[in-house]
């Protein structure tokens, strides 16, 4: 079966193009400064400063330091958005081909690759010069190799095979890694818990994405599970399959003493609920139980992290 999605057709690549007045150096300071935002992904760099919070603050037990923490979250998150930023640089042209990309700053042409490349090692290098400046810098060795595989390895198999989701789910999971290095010095195997919870989640996540979007990744040239899957029966039974082992998997902060039995019955239930989203992804995959499953992983993720906080148990 031919997966190919279709080209633009004119109407789609007018509407996608961008106004003159948005070409580089046209837009004004704002625009220009949104433009240097938006590379980069500004959601993104959020959510990894959360997971690099509750990784500190369990790390910390109750002893965080203020100004290390801060340094560990404006360090993390300048390696972050490096990294989504030269993930750019690289995919330009890969971008442009796709309706939910094709207007991003690069492949419209409104900041230049060589300038996008400069401003994105500009922030990697300030931001683990950062990191290395603290009192633990094994936490700058793991986001520099965060940087490394999410920028150059998972952006660089994304055309080549759909094993890119599991290879890029490692830096994704990474970020709590680097908040308990940044506060013990160490990666214990209340770090590896952490990593293990988060790297699960993201394959229920990223394959409902993949599956809403599949015309527009195989136009982009990207080689997503649903591309070589076109019923679905395979990326239906991933997401479900790693959904099943997350459910124990979130115990786990509980089996080695570093959360209590309110978090034990609250990551108990709320992975029951993305499980159930999974499976039913599976038995009917389709666009619309995809965004069930999407917002189910929207609430596990943030909620699992909350109670890690709210019922930790003392070191």
């Amino acid at each position: 079966m031919n997966t190919t999605a279709p080209p633009l057709t004119a109407a789609e690549a007018q509407a996608l193009s961008v106004p003159v007045d948005r070409l580089e150096g046209a837009g004004g300071r704002a625009g220009w400064l949104e433009d240097y935002v938006a590379l980069t992904k500004p959601k993104i760099v959020a959510l990894v400063l959360v997971t690099v919070s509750v990784g500190y603050l369990l790390g910390a037990r109750g002893s965080a330091n203020p100004l290390y923490l801060a340094a560990a979250l404006l360090g993390t998150g300048l390696v972050a958005a490096s990294g989504s930023v030269w993930n750019q640089v690289l995919e330009c042209s890969r971008d442009a081909r796709m309706r939910r990309t094709a207007r991003r700053p690069l492949p419209s042409g409104r900041v230049a690759v060589w300038k996008a490349a400069i401003y994105g090692s500009a922030l990697g290098v300030a931001g683990l010069a950062l990191l290395l400046a603290g009192p633990h810098p094994v936490a700058a060795a793991v986001a520099a190799l965060t940087f490394v595989l999410y920028a150059f390895v998972y952006t660089w198999l994304k055309p080549v095979t759909t094993l890119n989701t599991a290879v890029g789910a490692v830096p994704g999971a990474l970020p709590p890694v680097i908040g308990w290095a940044a506060a013990t010095g160490g990666l214990g195997i209340e770090a590896w818990a952490l990593f293990l919870i988060v790297f699960l989640w993201q394959f229920p996540h990223f394959l409902a994405i993949a599956w809403i979007h599949r015309e527009d990744y195989a136009r982009g040239g990207h080689r997503m599970l649903p591309s070589v899957d076109p019923l679905g029966v395979l990326t239906g039974r991933q997401a479900a399959g790693h959904a099943l082992v997350l459910v124990p998997v979130g115990l786990l902060p509980v089996a080695i003493g570093l959360a209590g039995p309110v978090y034990f019955l609250g990551a108990l239930g709320l992975g029951l609920y993305y499980l159930a989203g999974a499976l039913r992804f599976w038995h009917d995959v389709s666009d619309a139980t995809a965004r069930r499953l999407l917002g189910a992983s929207f609430l596990y993720l943030p909620a699992v992290l909350l109670l890690l906080l709210l019922n930790p148990l003392p070191a």
